[in-house]
C-alpha cells in the first residue's frame, strides 16, 4: 500500500499537469497503451505471460468499467478543486468498501473497522468543508468517482481469488485502452503527444500500472476493509504537494482533519492485527 500511495500520488500531478494538452479520454488511452507495452514487456521478462487467461471476463470488464468511470471523473476534478479536496472526497470509497464488501465478497465488517471508516470519513470532510446546498460539478464528480473506486477495489479483491496479478493488469490495460480508443475518437479527433506531453504520459502510465500492482498485491493478502482505509495516508501527502507545487494553503482544521485520518489508519491496522492474531 506504501507503493500505491505514492504512485496515485505522482499519477495526480502528473494528471493535472497533462490535463493542458489532453482530454480526460485521450489521457486515459495513453496511459492504457503505455501499461499495456509495460505488463507485456514484464511479463514476457518474468515468464508469467502464461498465467494470463480470458476466465471471469464479465468480472474483469465489470472491474474495469468502474475504474474507466471513476478514472474519468477523478481526472476531470483534478483539473478543477485543489488537490487536497479530491483526493479528500476520493476517500469515501473507504467507507463505500466497508459497507458493500460483506454483501460482495462476504467479508465480515467489524465494529472497530467500521469505525476506522467514518473517522476517517469526518477527517475527509473537515479538510474539504464541501457547502452541500452548492456543490461545484468537480466536487460531485470526486464523490461519485469514489463510489467507482470502492466498487473496482471490491472487484479487484474478488478477482485475486483466481487471477494472478498479471492477467489483472492485462486486462486492466487492454480493456481500459479500447474504452479510451472509443471514447475519445467518438467526435473523430485524438490529439497526439507533444514534446511537453509525452513524458508525462508515461508516468501516468507508469504509476497508474505500478499503483494497481501494488492494490492487487496488497488485496490479494488482506481484507479489502483493512488494505483500503491504509489508502488515507495519500490526503496530507497531497495537501503538502498541493502547498509546494500549487500554492494550495493548508490550515489547521486540515490538519485536524489530516490527524483524524491517520487516527482511522492505526485504529484499522490495529483491526487488523486483532483478526490475524485470532
Amino acid at each position: 500500500m506504501g507503493g500505491a500511495i505514492a504512485s496515485f500520488s505522482l499519477l495526480a500531478v502528473a494528471g493535472r499537469e497533462v490535463a493542458l494538452d489532453h482530454d480526460t479520454f485521450e489521457i486515459l488511452l495513453y496511459r492504457s497503451i503505455v501499461s499495456l507495452l509495460i505488463v507485456l514487456a514484464v511479463s514476457a521478462a518474468l515468464g508469467t505471460l502464461r498465467q494470463i487467461n480470458a476466465r471471469n471476463l464479465k468480472l474483469h470488464l465489470l472491474r474495469n468499467s468502474g475504474h474507466f468511470i471513476g478514472q474519468n471523473l477523478w481526472f476531470f476534478a483534478l483539473t478543477t478543486i485543489p488537490l487536497a479536496q479530491v483526493i479528500a472526497l476520493e476517500f469515501t470509497s473507504p467507507v463505500w468498501v466497508a459497507l458493500l464488501a460483506p454483501l460482495v465478497l462476504g467479508e465480515r465488517l467489524t465494529a472497530r473497522g467500521g469505525l476506522a471508516a467514518v473517522v476517517g470519513f469526518a477527517g475527509a470532510l473537515i479538510v474539504v468543508r464541501p457547502d452541500f446546498g452548492n456543490l461545484s460539478p468537480a466536487m460531485v464528480a470526486a464523490a461519485v468517482a469514489a463510489i467507482c473506486f470502492a466498487c473496482s477495489a471490491l472487484f479487484t479483491r474478488k478477482l485475486t481469488r483466481t487471477a494472478s496479478v498479471t492477467c489483472i493488469m492485462f486486462w486492466l490495460a487492454l480493456m481500459q485502452g479500447v474504452m479510451g480508443l472509443a471514447c475519445a475518437g467518438i467526435d473523430g479527433e485524438i490529439a497526439l503527444p507533444s514534446g511537453r506531453a509525452l513524458p508525462l504520459l508515461a508516468l501516468i502510465g507508469l504509476t497508474g500500472l505500478s499503483a494497481h500492482f501494488c492494490l492487487s498485491s496488497a488485496l490479494a493478502v488482506a481484507p479489502a476493509g483493512l488494505v483500503m482505509p491504509m489508502d488515507f495516508l495519500r490526503l496530507p501527502v497531497m495537501a503538502v504537494v498541493g502547498l509546494l507545487l500549487y500554492g494550495e494553503g493548508i490550515d489547521a482544521l486540515a490538519v485536524l482533519g489530516s490527524a483524524l485520518i491517520f487516527s482511522a489508519n492505526w485504529l484499522n491496522l490495529r483491526s487488523g492485527a486483532s483478526r490475524d492474531a485470532q
